[in-house]
């Protein structure tokens, strides 16, 4: 299918969208509606000019109409099928889907594992279809990639029945992105190879690649586990909430409030779960911010070093995400507590690479592990992966 994808991506009260021409060298059209709902909603983006805009939509704005107001935005540029991102797809789907009504009903089953992120998915699929009934729509699922780990890396130590009439197993997150990374990464290195892939952003988490194949990854039953991340705990002792519980009188809900919106970066710190911020107050001398970078930092080394243990080989490192790709202090702390993997960062380089910038940032030793900084593209590959799944589906 050589034509424009429209990629949609709705939360509750947003709707990130982009429409991703076939051709690479051609502009994409994206943006974010948000705070839908409210009496101040709005739309921003770049337009077919390459401007960028904004504008408020009406207060109590729904999905449906936010996508009328984008569509405004699109100029004429019409798609020919839209991919969605959806967070949690079980272990039915280990690809994307096109949609239909068995598709929708098993995306609903599934919610109880997203609460926070499937029923918003649908929204989407619902308003685009009322507004594209012509149209191919296909889910693109977070967890699919990961659907090629083995047994004991997505089972948890659980009696039998709770995985086999509940589900409750490792699934992992940021599928996308981890795919997209590592397959750029075995391109740029001419192998297809052993990676470790670690997407840091407000959302982090960790992935060990092995010839194209999630073989383990750090999140787990639901994007809560693993990494310390903006305002997400990461692991925890699984007793937590039961000692919250009985020794403060905490609900569950209040106690999965903190742990999703109150803690990590933002816990830690007491200020703020913006990277860029805290790196300015610890070199300020704010002692809580210095802590949430160090333990950021070690959290990810630690869970980097255990992933290893996936893989037959280690070719390298791979960084992404705002994080990943914009903070070289970041990258700088999480390689030193790994000296026994003979990394070699080169500090200049490592400085240097920001703002989108791709490229090695190791000091090029050819027997030593590469250290790349590779800008995902998560809406490239839900558009590419929608393709290809019309393409050999269509007669």
């Amino acid at each position: 299918m050589n034509s424009s994808v429209l990629v949609i991506n709705c939360g509750s009260s947003s709707i990130k969208y982009a429409l991703i021409p076939a051709a690479a060298d051609q502009p994409r059209l994206a943006g974010i509606a948000e705070r839908l709902g409210s009496s101040d909603a709005f739309l921003k983006g770049i337009d077919s000019r390459g401007e960028r805009f904004e504008k408020a939509l009406l207060p109590g704005v729904d999905h449906t109409r936010a996508l009328e107001a984008i569509l405004e935005h699109l100029e004429g540029h019409r798609p020919a099928a839209v991919g969605h991102r959806v967070v949690h797809g079980g272990e039915r789907f280990t690809r994307a889907a096109r949609i239909d009504d068995e598709v929708i009903a098993t995306i609903e089953a599934t919610a109880a594992l997203a609460p926070l992120h499937n029923p918003a998915n649908l929204e989407g699929v619902a308003a685009t279809c009322k507004l594209f009934p012509d149209l191919p729509q296909v889910a693109v699922f977070d967890t699919a990639f990961h659907q090629s780990l083995p047994p004991q890396a997505f089972r948890y130590a659980l009696p039998e029945a709770l995985y086999r009439d509940h589900g409750i197993r490792r699934y992992g997150f940021h599928g996308t992105s981890h795919a997209f990374v590592s397959e750029r990464a075995d391109a740029l290195g001419g192998i297809e190879g052993g990676w470790l892939t670690a997407h840091l952003g407000n959302g982090c988490s960790t992935c060990a690649v092995w010839e194209g194949r999630s073989l383990d990854t750090s999140m787990g039953l639901t994007p809560l586990e693993g990494l310390v991340m903006g305002t997400r705990s990461g692991d925890v002792d699984p007793s937590l909430h039961a000692h919250l519980a009985r020794q403060l009188g905490w609900s569950l809900e209040r106690i999965d409030e903190v742990l999703n919106r109150g803690s990590g970066l933002l816990g830690l710190s007491g200020l703020t779960n913006d990277m860029r911020e805290l790196e300015v107050a610890a070199s300020e001398g704010h002692e809580n911010a210095r802590l949430a970078i160090e333990v950021f930092c070690y959290r990810i080394a630690k869970s980097l070093a255990a992933l290893s243990c996936a893989l037959p080989r280690l070719d390298g490192i791979v960084f992404t995400g705002g994080i990943g790709e914009n903070s070289p202090l970041v990258r700088e702390k999480v390689v030193s507590h790994l000296p026994h993997f003979g990394l070699g960062l080169d500090r200049t380089v490592n400085a240097q690479t920001v703002r989108g910038r791709e490229g090695r940032i190791d000091g090029g030793h050819p027997a030593a592990p590469r250290l790349w900084v590779i800008p995902t593209d998560e809406e490239g590959r839900i558009a590419e992966e929608t393709r290809q799944l019309l393409d050999e589906t269509t007669p």
